[in-house]
């Protein structure tokens, strides 16, 4: 079936909205991720060594805001987009993902690979994401400091949650032995 204007337009606004979407996540904007979720969003990530499991916007921004914090440096692209409108306010998309996530109060580095598949919906003329899910393709763990490298930029160091701001959220994760 031929793609109608309409369908491009809400294809490139889905697209923006992934995007913010890593923005939000990699900066600890949390004004900006408020208004990207439905209010009763799922989501699921599972990790080569965990698997957090949640449903509703509160908790997705508090697990979000206490897991990219003061102490975290995080880099999300998000890349190759397959979008499709499924209907006048519903769409799905699958993204693949490069991500890089250190812990400096855990001296923790990790590098990774996932495939995100999401849905959307339109409330209010906006899309936003109903939930999202992905599956690791490739996990990599490494001590931070046994690469050689430091951080000479770490914008969560000022934009995330500092240590006595942070919450346990420990109830949303599921970690492997």
């Amino acid at each position: 079936m031929p793609f109608t204007l309409q369908h491009l337009s809400d294809i490139e606004e889905i697209k923006v909205l992934k995007h913010r979407y890593f923005r939000g996540i990699d900066t600890g904007d949390q004004a900006l991720l408020a208004d990207i979720f439905v209010e009763n969003v799922a989501c699921t990530y599972n990790g080569g060594t965990y698997k957090v499991s949640l449903k509703g916007r509160a908790a997705m921004l508090e697990f979000l805001a206490n897991s990219f914090h003061s102490g975290a440096a995080a880099m999300h692209i998000g890349i190759m987009p397959e979008v499709a409108i499924t209907g006048d306010n519903t769409a799905t998309g699958i993204w693949y993902l490069q991500d890089v996530f250190i812990d400096t109060e855990k001296d923790d580095h990790t590098f990774g690979t996932a495939i995100y598949t999401d849905t959307y919906r339109r409330e209010g003329g906006v899309w936003r994401i109903e939930s999202t899910y992905y599956d690791r393709v490739i996990e990599v763990l490494t001590k931070f400091s046994k690469t050689g490298g430091r951080l000479s930029v770490q914008r969560l160091a000022t934009t995330g949650r500092k240590p006595e701001e942070r919450t346990d959220i420990s109830h949303l994760i599921q970690w492997d032995e």
